[in-house]
Formats: structure tokens, C-alpha cells, sequence
């Protein structure tokens, strides 16, 4: 392992400044989030009423993913040389004026570049503040922190659709994004906030990284693929069920609510006992309650609770597996598992529609509940054979 690019006034000063700290970089990512999720589905309807179709949208919506690709590798080296604050603010810039060149570039071909350096751009800022949030972490509470850290991101994401459902799909929208990406500067930006250290450059070697952490890598295609799968699916799988469109829209918000608040009591477990054995008992609860979505869909009020619960247990994979990753690395290395993490997050979040599509073309009440009991359950297996802690 790297030497810890925490710096050594981050342990001398008091716990205070350490917790404020924290609370800074999750503002600034949280903030992006809003960002991210306001941009996403503005660039997508913004294609869609000048006449491009989907496939033209879907391709366009791949260059994030392949944003990601290309700047994750980089980024062990890139934090080296440039700091943790450093890259962070530049990431936030770089997504701002990228925001605002949408606008003002009507030529749609140039939005294709644009869309893989805004994805480049996303891939830095969260694997900076997952870095960021646990270098300031100490152990005790190092569950409890990332936990705030996953709910305050996907509150973040949640407030993006709804502002944009309150601004419009307009030239005005990209303005706003733009402007919430670089006002989240201000978190970061003042000395009173504490900053990891510079540490040692290195090349970049991500296949190192995967054999590293190869559980961490695992968590993060499951919580990819299944996530996205149930994004896109789960509005139809429940009309499939019967369920009215607007009560299917709201399955996937309760998800969403689930998965912000249950992620609190999840990092307090995280901290009180074996993270790798909780990861297993949300594993195993979410492939069987997963097989309980058809029955629970023929009541509401059930269905709702169960989605709630549901939501916050499986995310917590991904919350808990966070604290392992920090309580195992450092320097460079906890940035270069976070990126490859990165890397992994794409290839989960590729296959997962794909294989849920299939499955409910197979069955339509059993399919999509299947694969994602049968992902959880593989993975759980996983994690009890793998050798590696992490």
C-alpha cells in the first residue's frame, strides 16, 4: 500500500474540524449530483424535441459512460500531481463551462465531445469526494460518514429531475446547471477545509486495483446493473402488474426514499460490527425479498413498504463496501480502487438493463425480480469464496 495522503494536520486538529470538513466535500458532491441528474435527462429531451431519435439520444447518453472510461485510469496519477482540492475545483469548472457550451453550440455533433469531457469530469468529482470523505474519516464512524456521504449523493440526485421539472426544458436549464456546478467551488475551495495530501505519482494500472479489491470491484457492477435496471424497468414492470403509470412512477420514487434515509442506520450497523458479514446479510435479504415483488404488487401499501425497505438495504451493499474500501487503502491506492470502481460502475450499468430486459421478455411477473435475486445471490456467494477482504 501507498503512504496515506491524509495530511498530518488532519489528525492533529480537533474532531470538529475534521466532521465540518466532511460536511463540505458532501455538500460539493451532493450539489453536483443535482447537477448530474438535472443534465442527464435535459440533454436527452433537448435531442429528443429538435428530432433526433432514440438510438441518436442513446448513443449520445454512452459518451458519459465512455467520459468515465478514459478518465479513470488517469486519475491515481492526476490526483498525485494536482491534490485532492485542486482536481476537485477543476473538475466542478470544467463542468460548469462544459454545461453551459451546450448552449451555446447548437450544432448537436459537438455535443458528443462534450458529453465524453462531462463524464470525465463526473468520474474525477466522485472518486475525489468518495476519496476526500474517507481520508477525513476515522475508523469508529467510518461506516456512519459514508453513509451520509450515499444518502446526501442520491438526495442530490433525486432534486435534479425535480428542478428540472420546475425550470422546463430549455437554453435557461443548462444556465442553471452550469451555475450549480461551480457555485459547489465554495465548499471546497476555502484553507479552513481540510485536504488530503499530495502523495507519490504513479502509472496507471487498473488491473492491479482489480486484484486488490476484487469484492469492491464486484459491489459496484451488482449495485450498477441492478440499479439502473430497476430505473428503467421497474415503472413497467409494476403496469405490467396492473399498476396505473403515475403509481408506478411513484414505486421508483419510494425506492429513491428508502434508499436516502435507510443508508443512516446501515452505517451505524457498518460501525458496530464485521462490515464484510453485514454486506453478506443485505446480500442475501436482497435476493430473497427480491422473489416477493409479485406478491407484494397485488397490495399497495405492501408494495410501497416493500420497495422502501428494499431500496435501503441493497444500496447499503454499496455504503458498507465504501467503509471497507477506506478502512483498507490508502494514498494512491484508495484513489486507484475508487477509479477502477469507476470503471466498474459502466460495465454493471451496460449489462444490467440488458440482461433485465431479457429476463422480462422470458417472464413478465417473474422475470425482473428473477435476475435481480439471482445477481444478489451470486454475489453473495462471491464474497463468501473470495480469499480478499475487500
Amino acid at each position: 500500500m501507498q503512504a496515506s495522503t491524509q495530511s498530518t494536520a488532519t489528525v492533529a486538529l480537533p474532531r470538529w474540524r475534521r466532521q465540518l470538513s466532511v460536511t463540505a466535500v458532501v455538500a460539493a458532491a451532493t450539489t453536483f449530483g443535482l447537477t448530474y441528474s438535472l443534465s442527464a435527462p435535459l440533454i436527452a429531451m433537448s435531442l429528443v424535441t429538435r428530432g433526433y431519435s432514440s438510438i441518436f439520444v442513446g448513443v449520445n447518453a454512452a459518451m458519459h459512460a465512455l467520459g468515465v472510461l478514459l478518465a479513470a485510469p488517469l486519475l491515481p496519477g492526476l490526483a498525485a500531481r494536482f491534490g485532492a482540492r485542486r482536481l476537485t475545483v477543476l473538475a466542478l469548472v470544467l463542468a460548469g463551462v462544459l454545461l453551459f457550451l451546450f448552449q451555446v453550440w447548437p450544432v448537436v455533433w459537438i455535443w458528443f465531445p462534450l458529453r465524453i469531457m462531462l463524464g470525465a469530469a463526473a468520474e474525477a468529482l466522485f472518486v475525489m469526494s468518495e476519496t476526500w470523505t474517507n481520508v477525513l474519516s476515522d475508523e469508529h464512524t467510518r461506516g456512519r460518514t459514508m453513509a451520509i456521504y450515499t444518502a446526501a449523493l442520491s438526495l442530490g440526485m433525486v432534486l435534479g429531475p425535480a428542478l428540472l421539472s420546475q425550470i422546463g426544458v430549455n437554453d435557461r436549464a443548462f444556465t442553471v446547471g452550469a451555475a450549480i456546478a461551480v457555485a459547489a467551488v465554495v465548499f471546497v475551495a476555502p484553507p479552513w477545509v481540510l485536504a488530503p495530501g499530495h502523495s507519490e505519482p504513479e502509472r496507471a494500472q487498473p488491473m492491479r486495483y482489480v486484484k486488490l479489491a476484487p469484492i469492491a470491484i464486484a459491489t459496484t457492477v451488482l449495485n450498477a446493473g441492478v440499479e439502473t435496471a430497476g430505473l428503467s424497468f421497474i415503472a413497467l414492470y409494476a403496469t405490467g402488474m396492473g399498476w396505473n403509470e403515475d403509481r408506478a412512477m411513484q414505486l421508483i420514487s419510494t425506492l429513491m426514499l428508502g434508499a436516502i434515509v435507510l443508508q443512516i442506520p446501515i452505517g451505524w450497523l457498518a460501525d458496530k460490527m464485521d462490515r464484510r458479514r453485514l454486506v453478506l446479510i443485505l446480500a442475501w435479504i436482497s435476493a430473497f425479498t427480491a422473489l416477493l415483488w409479485p406478491f407484494a404488487l397485488k397490495e399497495t401499501q405492501l408494495a410501497f413498504a416493500m420497495v422502501f425497505v428494499w431500496g435501503g438495504l441493497f444500496v447499503g451493499i454499496y455504503t458498507v463496501m465504501l467503509a471497507m474500501v477506506g478502512s483498507s487503502f490508502q494514498g494512491n491506492d484508495l484513489v486507484g480502487v475508487y477509479a477502477v470502481m469507476g470503471l466498474a460502475w459502466g460495465a454493471g450499468a451496460l449489462i444490467g438493463p440488458s440482461l433485465a430486459g431479457v429476463a422480462m421478455l422470458a417472464s413478465g411477473q417473474l422475470g425482473l425480480p428473477g435476475i435481480i435475486a439471482a445477481a444478489c445471490a451470486l454475489f453473495a456467494i462471491f464474497v463468501m469464496r473470495s480469499r480478499s477482504s475487500t
